[in-house]
């Protein structure tokens, strides 16, 4: 069994005590490769390092909405620079959150459109944080189209769902999947085109039922796993097999070489 984090943090400080060995465990439990997106322009550079270090971390550099208050004026010009001289898999984590209080919506929109313009040019795929913005982000997405990409953690509608499909996205799903209340995720989850479908952790964050009030990690990816095959009642092989090639297509990760120092943690 081969299975792909599409979305975890395995840069951010949370892991720097045990970095490896949640790598080496991670790998122990079917995982073969991480989609690793950056937050903050500040943490582009360790992750670049880490990507050189670690074989099958795949990169994505942009700027969250959540953390709008970090952004620096320059921050977008930059990224611009970061992506033509460090070819990520993908522009993210960025998008639209208007479920955080005291976050500027306008701001939000601006960064989001001037990332969004990155990608386009860059012709990358996106990889999307929407909260409670989910009409905004489709309207905006319609408007400057982009080489499709990810929909983080999705929580939308069936309807929302068809609309992101017909502009080339996929949807992540994760831990809260192991929730027995989640049923309207379930159920989405059950409803969706498994050719649309990609497991993640998010790691740190939003673990899994199994390990409840505990740091979140990639080596979790197989409770999503048999969550997402008991729901669609289909064998946990066959929806790994599917789901990490939807990863590879989605991200056109076999194109994208890692240095040639990187090594094989």
């Amino acid at each position: 069994m081969e299975l792909i984090d599409s979305h975890c943090h395995l840069d951010q400080p949370a892991f720097d005590n045990d970095r490896d060995a949640v790598i080496k465990r991670s790998r122990a439990a079917g995982v073969a490769g991480f989609v690793v997106p950056a937050v903050q322009a500040s943490g582009w550079p360790s992750l670049w390092a880490l990507s050189q270090q670690v074989a099958a971390l795949y990169p994505a550099f942009g700027l969250h909405p959540v953390f709008l208050a970090d952004h620096a004026p320059g921050d977008v010009e930059q990224l611009e620079q970061w992506v033509a001289h460090h070819r990520p898999v993908a522009i993210g984590e960025i998008g639209l959150d208007f479920h955080v209080d005291g976050l500027d919506a306008d701001r939000q929109q601006a960064l989001f459109e001037a990332q969004l313009l990155v990608a386009r040019n860059a012709r990358l795929p996106v990889i999307l944080h929407v909260l409670k913005a989910h009409d905004r982000v489709l309207s905006t997405l319609k408007r400057l189209r982009v080489s499709g990409g990810i929909v983080h953690a999705f929580n939308g509608s069936l309807q929302q769902a068809q609309q992101y499909i017909d502009l080339g996205f996929s949807f992540g799903f994760g831990g809260m999947l192991t929730f027995e209340r989640s049923s309207k995720l379930r159920a989405l989850a059950s409803a969706l085109p498994l050719q649309s479908i990609l497991l993640e952790t998010d790691a740190p964050d939003m673990t899994v039922a199994q390990h409840r009030g505990e740091r979140n990690s990639p080596e979790y990816l197989p409770f999503c796993l048999a969550a997402l095959a008991a729901v669609r009642d289909m064998d946990p092989l066959e929806v790994a097999r599917i789901t990490t090639q939807n990863a590879r297509e989605r991200l056109d990760l076999d194109r994208w070489q890692p240095p040639r120092d990187a090594a094989g943690s």
